[in-house]
């Protein structure tokens, strides 16, 4: 699940209630990068595990959807200042977050954080570690005073390592898995529980919202189609 660090006073929370009552839409927004949690196919349509997750919520709250894009450093504000009105984006629950903005239940329990680097035997407390500006992966690399490069996508983390910038990416294993194994590329041993479960974002006026998708994801897993869908997508460990 990804993991975003926010710095809450670059946030405005008197932003209006973009679905207000009567409104037919809510707009869900996403990153559309990060493969197998969300990405965009060849067709340039948003897929992944939460887009099936997604369509699925709405349909089980009767609500119609529609699919925003958003790049991940401006995600949550962007939803507070009403550019859609939903997160839905690997996006891990943290206490950090939920100060400026509200979290339905989690909908995948935590996924581990993994390295994959192009020598298994390489350290990672010496090495230069790529991560996603903005993560907690970054953050965690930076408490232990670790080298860190930071990148804007996970894409260029990975491109990183490839071309030698740096000696290993970290990262979420659902995302690193989709890399492994491919030019050279190998999972490290190591791994880092960082973050908690992974659920959807709202603004904390949208109480009522959230509270039809809780009660949506609940019935997915009470008859264990979430399940389903985690082990179709491979994004975390089962219910």
């Amino acid at each position: 699940m990804k993991n975003l660090i926010l710095s809450t006073a670059a946030l405005a929370l008197s932003a209006g209630f973009a679905m207000a009552d009567g409104h037919s839409v809510v707009r869900l927004g996403t990153e559309g990068a990060y493969e197998p949690w969300n990405f965009v196919n060849d067709k340039g349509e948003i897929d992944g595990f939460e887009r099936e997750l997604g369509d699925e919520l709405c349909t089980r709250a009767e609500l119609t959807c529609e699919w925003v894009k958003n790049d991940w450093d401006s995600i949550i504000p962007n939803l507070v200042s009403g550019n859609y009105d939903v997160i839905i984006a690997g996006m891990s629950i943290t206490d950090e977050r939920e100060a400026v903005i509200d979290f339905t239940q989690p909908y995948t329990p935590p996924d581990p954080s993994t390295y994959v680097a192009l020598d298994a035997g390489v350290d990672v407390t010496t090495g230069i570690i790529a991560a996603q500006a903005s993560t907690l992966q970054a953050a965690f690399i930076a408490e232990q005073g670790w080298t860190l490069i930071e990148f804007a996508t996970p894409e260029e983390t990975v491109a990183a390592v490839r071309n030698g910038e740096a000696d290993a990416v970290l990262a979420d294993q659902s995302f690193l898995d989709t890399v492994a194994g491919t030019d050279g590329l190998v999972m490290l041993e190591r791994s880092e529980a960082i973050g908690g479960g992974v659920g959807m974002g709202l603004r904390e006026s949208d109480a009522d919202l959230r509270g039809k998708f809780d009660v949506a994801i609940k019935s997915m897993k009470d008859d264990g189609t979430l399940n389903t869908l985690i082990a179709k997508w491979q994004v975390s460990s089962q219910w």
